[in-house]
């Protein structure tokens, strides 16, 4: 792995060693005071390049519009009215493509390696960590072109993990706000003041190419904001799961890719 990995500096490969477990622990305090942690250059930049620069045709070709309108829960809440500004409707656009479109690729390669899922387990402080079952959904890498963004919303899983492959000429910074809401507090009214405009607390950053970002996002609302430019966002999500052989439902394939295997 080291052809694609700067290992030297984050050394992936020697887990239980003083250097791995020291970023294993500052990764730990990142996630518990900020909400995320990033490793800007694991990924070696040249990589990154090459990655995009082959996977460009397959979004031309292949890719799946991905388009959508929805609220920030992406459901209904009953708890709510409909018209409760919470519950504030946006549009959600990117070009996807899964796994089963890029196999050979550095991203599938660093997605299989064991090391990276122990080393990710370890920073979230689970016992492991597994790939997933399904072809589609284990990794997907989506670009984002100029008036395109991913909306407010909050995840589905407790960890997101990406890598930052291509940036925009304008736009695409990675805006949040930690720990809006909690298990036990939904806030609405924090969050109808996020969508309003009228939070403080909101941060923006921007990932340099080759970056791993690991981001608490159950209760962390975050959003891509809008690209500009002739230069895409492009960015890679690698899905793992603390059980074995997870594979998504036929409607969700197609809900999120077009299409079902």
């Amino acid at each position: 792995m080291r052809d694609i990995l700067d290992l030297e500096r984050f050394p992936l490969d020697r887990p239980g060693s003083d250097d791995w477990q020291a970023l294993v622990n500052r990764c730990r305090d990142d996630l518990a005071t900020g909400g995320m942690y990033n490793l800007d250059g694991l990924m070696k930049p040249r990589i990154a390049a090459q990655a995009v620069a082959e996977m460009m045709p397959l979004f031309e070709a292949e890719s799946f519009l991905h388009e959508r309108l929805h609220n920030i829960y992406f459901k209904p809440i009953e708890d709510l009215p409909e018209d409760h500004p919470a519950l504030r409707v946006f549009r959600t656009s990117n070009r996807t493509l899964c796994a089963d479109q890029i196999e050979g690729s550095p991203l599938i390669r660093l997605y299989e390696w064991p090391p990276f899922a122990m080393f990710l387990a370890a920073t979230m402080d689970k016992p492991e960590l597994h790939v997933m079952e399904d072809p589609l959904a284990r990794v997907n890498v989506m670009s984002y072109r100029e008036g395109q963004e991913l909306n407010w919303h909050f995840d589905r899983s407790e960890f997101t993990t990406t890598m930052m492959l291509q940036a925009p000429e304008k736009g695409g910074g990675f805006q949040y706000r930690t720990g809006l809401r909690s298990d036990d507090d939904p806030n609405f009214e924090g969050v109808a003041r996020l969508l309003q405009g009228n939070d403080p607390d909101t941060r923006i950053i921007v990932l340099d190419p080759g970056t791993l970002n690991v981001f608490k996002g159950k209760n962390t609302a975050h959003r891509v904001t809008p690209v500009s430019g002739t230069r895409p966002r492009v960015i890679a999500v690698f899905s793992y799961y603390e059980k074995p052989g997870v594979m998504f439902s036929k409607s969700e394939q197609v809900g999120f890719y077009g299409r079902a295997l």
